[in-house]
C-alpha cells in the first residue's frame, strides 16, 4: 500500500498530464477527431479520477475509524495501519470483531467491579461485627467495674479475666487480618526450605492433642510414615496451615470423632490429605468457606472462638506457595482438606 504522499504525486502527475492534454489537444493533428479526444480524456481522466475519489475515500474513512480504535485500544492507530487494513478489505470484518472483543471485555470488567463492590460491602460489613462484638464485651466489663464491680474482688478479677479473653481476640482478628492484607499485597515473603512434613504434621497433634482429649477425638495418620516426606516451602506457614486444618476439625468434629492426615506423592508434588468423620459442610457453603468472615454455622464458630480468617489465611498461603487447596466434604459424614506443596 503506497502511502499518502505517493498518492499525492500520483495525482498531481495525472492531473498536469490532464492539463497538458487539455491544451494540447487542439494544437495536434491527432485530436482533430472527435472520437479520438474521448478516448484519451476517458483513458487518462478515469484513472485521475479514481485516485482523487480513492484517496479522499481513505482519509475519510480514517478519520471516522480513528476515533473508534482509539476509544477501544486507548490508542491512536496510525493512518498506514489503517490504510493497510482498507487496501486488504477487511477493516469493516476487523473493526466488527473488535468492538465485539472490546465490548465482551468491558462487560466483563463492568461484572467485577459489581462483584468487588459487594465483596467491599460484605467485608466492611463482617469487619465491623466481629470487631463490634470483643469492643462492647470490653466496654460491658469496664462499666460494670466502674459502677462499683471493682470493690468485689470475685468481680473485679472475674470481669478483668473476661476483658482480657476479649481483648485477644481483638488482637487475633487484626492479627489475621494483617497477615491476608500482606499476603494479597505480596509484601509477605515466604522462607522456602526443605523440611520433613511428618515432623511438622506430628508437632501439630502434640500441640493439639489438650483440644482433642476435651472432645474424645483420636487424631493420627492414614499409615506408616517411618520414612520422611520432604517438601520445600515456609516451614513457619506450612505449621500454620496444618495447624489451622487440624483444628477446625476438632472445633467441628463428633464426641468421639477421628482426623486423619495422609500423603501422596504424585511425583512433582506431595498431596496433604487432612479428613475428619465430623458434622460436614452443605454443598452449597462449599463455594464459599474459603472467603474472610465466612461461617457455615456462625453462632457455634464464634462459641468455638474462631475469627472467621483461618481458612481464608490458609488458601492465601497455599496460593502464595503456587500451590492449590480443595475440599470434598458431606454432611454429617465428614470433610476433607486437600493441598499440594512442591516435593523436595
Amino acid at each position: 500500500m503506497k502511502s499518502a504522499r505517493s498518492y499525492s504525486l500520483w495525482i498531481t502527475l495525472v492531473v498536469i498530464v490532464f492539463a497538458l492534454l487539455l491544451l494540447a489537444i487542439d494544437e495536434l493533428a491527432i485530436f482533430k477527431r472527435p472520437f479520438i479526444k474521448y478516448v484519451v480524456l476517458v483513458v487518462v481522466g478515469i484513472p485521475g479520477i479514481f485516485l482523487i475519489v480513492r484517496l479522499f475515500f481513505i482519509r475519510f474513512v480514517t478519520f471516522r475509524i480513528d476515533p473508534i480504535f482509539k476509544s477501544i485500544h486507548s490508542y491512536t492507530m496510525s493512518q498506514k495501519s489503517i490504510r493497510d487494513k482498507i487496501d486488504k478489505g477487511d477493516v469493516v470484518d476487523d473493526l466488527k470483531r473488535e468492538v465485539k472483543v472490546w465490548a465482551e471485555n468491558q462487560w466483563k470488567e463492568i461484572r467485577k467491579l459489581k462483584q468487588m463492590e459487594k465483596y467491599r460491602k460484605d467485608f466492611l460489613g463482617n469487619v465491623s461485627h466481629e470487631l463490634k462484638t470483643p469492643i462492647f464485651n470490653i466496654q460491658g466489663y469496664i462499666l460494670t467495674l466502674l459502677d462499683g464491680g471493682m470493690k468485689d474482688a470475685n468481680i473485679n478479677t472475674l470481669y478483668l479475666k473476661r476483658a482480657e479473653r476479649s481483648t485477644n481476640r481483638l488482637i487475633s482478628i487484626v492479627e489475621d487480618l494483617d497477615s491476608i492484607a500482606r499476603l494479597e499485597s505480596g509484601e509477605f515473603k515466604l522462607k522456602l526450605e526443605i523440611f520433613n512434613l511428618v515432623k511438622v504434621v506430628e508437632e501439630v497433634i502434640e500441640y493439639q492433642e489438650m483440644q482433642a482429649k476435651q472432645k474424645n477425638i483420636k487424631i493420627g495418620f492414614d499409615g506408616n510414615y517411618s520414612k520422611a516426606v520432604k517438601v520445600k516451602a515456609d516451614r513457619k506457614r506450612i505449621m500454620e496451615v496444618v495447624d489451622n486444618l487440624v483444628g477446625n476439625t476438632i472445633k467441628y468434629g463428633r464426641q468421639g470423632g477421628k482426623t486423619t492426615i495422609g500423603f501422596i506423592d504424585t511425583g512433582e508434588n506431595i498431596m496433604v490429605d487432612i479428613t475428619d468423620n465430623g458434622i460436614g459442610i452443605e454443598e452449597r457453603n462449599l463455594p464459599r468457606i474459603f472467603e474472610r468472615f465466612y461461617r457455615v454455622d456462625k453462632s457455634r464458630s464464634r462459641e468455638s472462638g474462631g475469627t472467621g480468617l483461618g481458612l481464608s489465611i490458609v488458601k492465601h498461603t497455599i496460593q502464595a506457595h503456587n500451590q492449590t487447596i480443595t475440599v470434598r466434604s458431606r454432611e454429617d459424614q465428614g470433610t476433607s482438606f486437600i493441598f499440594s506443596l512442591d516435593k523436595a
